[in-house]
Order: C-alpha cells, then sequence, then structure tokens
C-alpha cells in the first residue's frame, strides 16, 4: 500500500490520525509521515514486535528519533535469516513517492530475541507506549500465548480487533474494561482500512495523552 493511496482511503473513511506498524519494523514510517504531513492527516511512527513468546506488541512514539533508534535496537534483535521473498514476498522501503529505496534481505516475519518483559522495557526506555496487539485474537496475543494477562509487565492500553464485541467479548474478560481498549483496522490491503477505528477524545493528537486516556485522566477519553 503506497502512502498516497493509503491517505486517499483514510480520506474517504473519514479517519483523521493514523499509525503505520509494520512487522518489526519501522524502515516505511519516514515515507507515510512525509505525506500524511503534506495532506494534512495526523501520524504516528509505529512497529508491531513479534516477542521470544510470539506474542503481538504494537509500539507507538511521538518522537521520531526516539523511534529510530528503537528501531535499530530491534533489527539487531532479529535473527539475521534470509527471507524467502517467493514465499513471503519481498520486503521493500519505499520513500513518499512510492520509489523502492531497498530491499530488506533479513526476515522480518520472525520473532525477536526479546521476551515480553524485554520488548516492553525497550519500548519504554525509548519514550514509546507498549500495547499488545489484539488481545481477543487467537493467535499471537498475549492471552493466546500465555493463556492469562500476566500482573508483569503492565499495560495501560490493550488493542483489539476489528469486528470485536467489547460488550460481549468483557463479560467473559473483566480485567479489559471499556477506556483501556483500542480499535484499528490492523489493515493489510487498502480494503481493510476504516474496518476498525476508535474514537479519541485528546486535547493533541498524540501518544503521550492516548496514555492519558487510558489511565482515566480527566478530559481525555477513547471510545472503541
Amino acid at each position: 500500500m503506497s502512502p498516497r493511496a493509503v491517505i486517499k482511503r483514510l480520506r474517504e473513511c473519514g479517519i483523521e490520525w493514523f499509525a503505520i506498524t509494520d512487522h518489526n519494523s519501522l524502515a516505511n514510517c519516514p515515507a507515510y509521515a512525509r505525506v500524511a504531513a503534506e495532506e494534512g492527516i495526523y501520524f504516528s511512527w509505529g512497529v508491531e514486535i513479534q516477542s521470544a513468546e510470539e506474542i503481538h506488541i504494537l509500539a507507538y512514539f511521538d518522537a521520531p528519533e526516539q523511534a529510530i533508534l528503537f528501531d535499530k535496537e530491534l533489527y539487531d534483535s532479529l535473527l539475521p535469516i534470509a527471507n524467502d521473498p517467493d514465499f513471503f514476498g519481498d520486503q521493500v522501503i519505499i520513500d513518499e513517492n512510492e520509489n523502492i529505496l531497498r530491499v530488506e534481505q533479513r526476515a522480518l516475519i520472525n520473532s525477536s530475541l526479546w521476551d515480553l518483559n524485554t520488548v516492553v522495557e525497550r519500548i519504554e526506555t525509548f519514550g514509546g507506549l507498549a500495547v499488545p496487539a489484539h488481545v481477543d485474537a487467537s493467535v499471537n496475543s498475549i492471552l493466546s500465548q500465555l493463556g492469562f494477562l500476566p500482573e508483569t509487565p503492565h499495560f495501560d492500553l490493550f488493542g483489539i480487533t476489528a469486528g470485536l464485541d467489547v460488550e460481549i467479548w468483557t463479560v467473559k474478560h473483566p480485567e479489559f474494561r471499556a477506556g483501556k481498549l483500542l480499535r484499528a483496522s490492523d489493515a493489510h490491503y487498502l480494503s481493510d482500512i476504516g474496518k476498525g477505528s476508535s474514537q479519541l477524545y485528546l486535547d493533541n493528537p498524540c501518544v503521550s495523552e492516548i496514555k492519558q486516556a487510558a489511565l482515566g485522566e480527566p478530559g481525555y477519553l477513547i471510545r472503541v
């Protein structure tokens, strides 16, 4: 999905703020950030990390400089296994005009060597917000991989899948209460964009204020 095609689709869906969370890499964030700035749509740098336990954790950053430094550490935590483009496809890094800058040779589909605690610690060290992805999913979620929500590391916010019925699901899982959930499209194709979204009531579109909303601070709210 090219940056300009994504922006066009976001406008069609009435979405004002988005993040790119590629698997184990932030390398394509600069292209989307530039186009978003040109088009007046809010953008946050992000990544979906696969921990050693095969848990997917989303990391969101306000500061691009910190995100870039984090990306370097994350890359070094991946095993130096070559990507199989015939099976997984080419891992291309693009610019804002969809020109291919380079092709990533290391397989990004694999898990990081970081365990869950290390993933969260490294995200927070670089000023990011750690959010367990699609906690209601049957694979690669914190519940599917561990079978329970651990006391540590502590999370203020949890991602859910686009179509989850929150009212029914939270009866079974009361530990995941309203206001601490974030719904997004998790789109792998243009047509998936807009299938899931959240309403955020904040002063400014920044990750730090999402955390304030998750903590229940007055004047901040997340609705899914």
